[in-house]
Formats: C-alpha cells, sequence, structure tokens
C-alpha cells in the first residue's frame, strides 16, 4: 500500500463509529495539492498544467509555471469492496470527458479522496466516497514560498450516481 493509501486508511479506521461530525467541503495545504494531482492527471486540462501539478506533487518546486491553475471535476465516485478483495474502482466526470479508473489508480484516488476528508460509506459489502463540483486552485508563486499554503479545493461530498 501505498504511503498515501496507509494515511488514509489510518484516518479512515480511527474515526469513532457513529461520528456525527459533519462531512468535509473542502481541503487545503497537501491533502488539497494531493487531490488536484490525482484529479489532474486524467483531467482534460493542458499539458504544462498538469506537468507543473505533477511536479509539485512529487516535490520539485523549482518547475516554471506563473499563474493560477484550476483542476476541476464534475463528480467522481470510488467503489471498492470487502468482499471481492480485488475489486477497486473510480468514475471521473468532467465536463468534456469521463475516465474509469481500476485497480492502483482507483486504489490512489480513493484514499486521496479520503485523506481530504470525503467520508466513505459502506453497503452490501461495499465502500463508497463520492464528491461533486470540485474545484481546486492551485497557486505556483504561493506553492513556492513552502509555507503550506497554495492549494485549496473545495467540493459537495456524497455519493452521486
Amino acid at each position: 500500500m501505498t504511503r498515501v493509501g496507509c494515511l488514509a486508511a489510518l484516518i479512515f479506521l480511527s474515526a469513532p463509529a457513529g461520528a456525527s461530525a459533519a462531512p468535509a467541503t473542502s481541503a487545503s495545504g497537501s491533502a488539497a495539492l494531493a487531490l488536484a494531482a490525482v484529479v489532474a492527471q486524467y483531467s482534460p486540462i493542458a499539458a504544462a498544467p498538469k506537468r507543473t501539478v505533477a511536479s509539485f506533487f512529487k516535490g520539485d518546486t523549482n518547475f516554471p509555471y506563473g499563474g493560477k491553475i484550476s483542476v476541476t471535476a464534475d463528480n467522481i465516485v470510488c467503489r471498492t469492496s470487502n468482499v471481492d478483495i480485488t475489486s477497486r474502482s473510480c468514475d471521473i466526470t468532467f465536463k468534456i470527458a469521463k475516465r474509469a479508473l481500476k485497480g492502483r489508480d482507483a486504489n490512489e484516488l480513493f484514499a486521496t479522496m479520503l485523506m481530504a476528508g470525503v467520508p466513505a460509506e459502506g453497503a452490501a459489502g461495499s465502500n463508497i466516497a463520492g464528491l461533486s463540483k470540485l474545484n481546486c486552485t492551485i497557486e505556483p508563486k504561493v506553492i513556492k514560498q513552502k509555507a503550506g499554503g497554495g492549494a485549496d479545493c473545495t467540493f459537495e461530498p456524497g455519493n452521486q450516481p
């Protein structure tokens, strides 16, 4: 399991049973950068912003890009099964495209969503996490300052079909 996956699982499993906290509707800092980076690689945005976000996510802040970067998705739904433990899938809907992920790629997105505060629900042997109206803003100049800012995401939680 990747570091992101381990962290997300730890956060998810450490929540008290029956906790009634309101689901997150935003993420900032490292969780927002992670969510933006994982979604950006499948997004129909230009190559230069994709490379910049990927570069930041792997720790390289020397990447030359000056303007703000927006990563959006209309809807994301991820599913895993605790019966068929090999089953992992995510469906991402963008305004002009759809992507279906399986296996490791789906697991990475699912774990990153959990890390960003998107709640998972279980039903009939499955775990489902979903969000809609994802809007992440990456500000390269702020990220390069290495002071914890420069990445923010907003979303509506829920398992939208």
